[in-house]
């Protein structure tokens, strides 16, 4: 019998249960996916505690890796045996196996591990997208990344520093700022003990930089607009620390700037989409980009994975482990 940590009431992570779930069986269009990892993401914890309402009861997650087992009606792109990955799509990851549309699936390149794939595809995705797509960086630019040191931080510093591109980010404590570092990000600012705005003015020359990717929210985000040049992008993609204020357009006229609020899911539509961010974000990986998995948890320990994430104690990437 296969497991899922089922929601019924939206709230903490003690509202996370560990259940028997009865058989499942594709429909058209579907596959039975034997999962073997799950990528744990603040969209997680978005679904259990009710900030995005699920209908009742739930399980939650959006990231997994592992092999068809057994495929409906109609599938063409994948078969029994495939080992395959996924992102955003219905929720439902944290189980040991689980229903997927066929279509959104994404096959593995071998040199990808399943820790690696359940590491990267939400996270690693993410920064894909913003860097290819929502604001196409340039060699020679700076930029200001919040939460450095977070599994999206990490990914986002190694590969902007690949391009050739300058890197200032925040983290909140003296040993995040060091990881950061080693992971490519040219400054930091430990914006526990200093004003990020101030830092980035002196390190700029008071020109300020030409994007902010801002995946913290409410305790960056008016921060985050003060460190913008004129004509500067702020990319709110996240809101870890809370939503952001509200706004009045008309503060941006002094500098003319811009504010937009991408997502993954409209980037993960279909698999011609998908493959425009997952193709270079494997080749970073396959050619420069390490992988940054500094927690793994059983997945029926789910509740304590979260309470890690929630209190900003965790690093680069998260996992929850099949255990069976």
């Amino acid at each position: 019998m296969s497991h899922s940590i089922l929601v019924y009431e939206h709230g903490g992570p003690e509202v996370m249960r560990w259940e028997e779930i009865p058989p499942q069986h594709p429909g058209r269009g579907e596959v039975l996916i034997d999962q073997k990892k799950v990528g744990l993401n603040f969209i997680d914890v978005y679904q259990r505690s009710g900030s995005y309402p699920l209908s009742l009861p739930s399980s939650i997650g959006m990231e997994g890796v592992g092999v068809v087992d057994t495929i409906g009606e109609d599938v063409e792109n994948v078969k029994v045996g495939d080992r395959v990955g996924y992102v955003m799509g219905p929720p439902g990851s944290y189980a040991e196996s689980r229903l997927y549309p066929a279509e959104r699936l994404i096959k593995l390149p071998d040199y990808i591990s399943d820790s690696q794939a359940a590491a990267i595809l939400l996270k690693g995705l993410t920064v894909s997208y913003l860097i290819n797509k929502t604001f196409p960086v340039k060699k020679g630019q700076t930029v200001l990344f919040h939460a450095a040191a977070g599994g999206v931080g990490l990914i986002a510093c190694q590969w902007l520093n690949k391009l050739g591109v300058e890197v200032i980010g925040t983290v909140g404590s003296d040993e995040k700022a060091e990881i950061a570092k080693a992971h490519g990000c040219h400054h930091t600012i430990n914006y526990s003990l200093e004003d990020f705005t101030a830092g980035v003015e002196e390190i700029t020359d008071g020109k300020g930089v030409p994007v902010v990717f801002d995946g913290v929210g409410s305790d960056t985000f008016e921060g985050s607009l003060k460190c913008l040049s004129p004509f500067g992008l702020l990319v709110s993609f996240g809101a870890s620390s809370g939503p952001p204020p509200e706004l009045s357009v008309a503060v941006l006229a002094k500098k003319a700037l811009y504010i937009t609020r991408p997502s993954l899911y409209p980037h993960t539509a279909t698999a011609e989409l998908t493959a425009e961010i997952s193709s270079p974000l494997f080749e970073a990986v396959r050619d420069s980009v390490s992988i940054s998995i500094n927690q793994s948890y059983p997945l029926k320990d789910a509740a304590n994975a979260h309470r890690a994430l929630q209190s900003r104690k965790t690093t680069g990437s998260t996992i929850l482990e099949i255990q069976i």
